[in-house]
């Protein structure tokens, strides 16, 4: 027998004690997307859930059940000295896999049978991702947005930064979607999130708010492969606007410490040739024999000049303030004092 929980539980706080969701997925499934916080502890690897999946379609669900019986009693002690360590930290285990059926079902059962106080997610993931794109939406009503917008190299992302280590509620798209934006965005992220991982992480930000105002970067809808949702969109762009203007050396400073702390010159060079049909063959040439060279500054101002300043067209927005950035821990404490009532002198 197993004891149910629905998300909205979970997201109102109704959970007595602390507790910690298990993906029972594949780590397939995982990696692509899960509830934000949650551990994976697979039943099946991605192959046997391929296997386990064709015998479902192909043959029956009982064959199916049985093959899947057969792969998971075989790993229940690695299962159990995992579940056993997070139930002496936690106290509740809360299960989920992908609708809630098989495999929640029968580890729920099993674990509660034995004293662990262990409970199964509605519905799965799939539940929780009705639960997103239901609340999602209700949620950008309730906030207020002051949007930072510049060039790149700027500094905004910084600000956010300092904002957010002095308490203040920001959400930074870039983050949630793993990807700074523009062709070049991935440089040094490794694998971008996904559209349901970036809504999750979103979500999570605004749900764990302290104020309903929230500080955020100007983005276009499209960030990476992520597309933000129309309401979410349309939330930022009618935000409240503030301009962050930088000189071209300290923005060449910042691009190199974002883009060169975690790449190496391959994947710079790889990057770089997704901008043949905008730059043409003979720069993005010139660009790679000058990073072969390490003349980094000089490419980052080139792209600057010639590729990204010209994408902005900021000229039609009205701003509230600018600010001139010469330190980001500055800038964000002068733009918290104007405008978090609290904070002002």
């Amino acid at each position: 027998m197993f004891i149910e929980v629905q998300y909205k539980d979970i997201d109102t706080n109704k959970i007595h004690g602390s507790y910690i969701l298990i993906d029972l997925r594949s780590p397939g499934e995982f990696e692509s997307e899960t509830i934000p916080g949650s551990v994976n502890i697979p039943i099946f690897n991605n192959e046997e859930r391929k296997v386990v999946g064709t015998t479902y379609i192909q043959e029956s669900i009982e064959t199916a059940k049985k093959l899947g019986l057969d792969i998971a009693s075989k790993k229940l002690p690695q299962i159990y000295e995992k579940v056993s360590t997070l139930d002496k930290q936690y106290d509740n285990l809360i299960f989920f896999c992908a609708k809630g059926g098989f495999r929640s079902n029968s580890i729920s059962s099993l674990f509660r049978s034995i004293g662990i106080n262990a409970i199964k997610l509605e519905g799965g993931y799939k539940a929780y991702r009705r639960y997103i794109n239901e609340n999602l939406p209700i949620l950008f009503d309730k906030v207020k947005f002051v949007v930072l917008y510049g060039n790149t190299g700027s500094g905004k992302t910084e600000i956010l930064y300092h904002l957010e280590n002095m308490e203040i509620d920001v959400l930074n798209l870039e983050k949630c979607a793993n990807h700074r934006g523009s062709l070049l965005g991935s440089v040094g992220l490794n694998t971008p999130n996904s559209q349901k991982m970036f809504e999750s992480l979103v979500f999570e930000t605004l749900s764990n708010r302290k104020s309903n105002i929230i500080f955020t970067e100007g983005e276009s809808k499209r960030i990476g492969r992520i597309v933000m949702p129309e309401y979410m969109f349309n939330k930022i762009k009618s935000g409240t606007n503030i301009s962050i203007n930088t000189n071209m050396e300290t923005r060449i400073d910042n691009i190199l410490k974002d883009y060169l702390s975690n790449t190496n010159n391959e994947e710079l060079i790889k990057a770089l040739s997704l901008l043949r049909r905008h730059l043409g063959d003979r720069n993005i040439d010139n660009y790679i024999e000058m990073i072969n060279n390490k003349e980094y500054k000089t490419v980052a101002k080139e792209l600057m000049e010639k590729y990204y300043d010209p994408m902005y067209e900021f000229k039609n927005r009205i701003y509230v303030k600018t600010f001139g950035n010469e330190s980001s821990k500055e800038t964000a404490e002068k733009i918290m004092q104007l405008f978090i009532p609290q904070h002002r002198e």
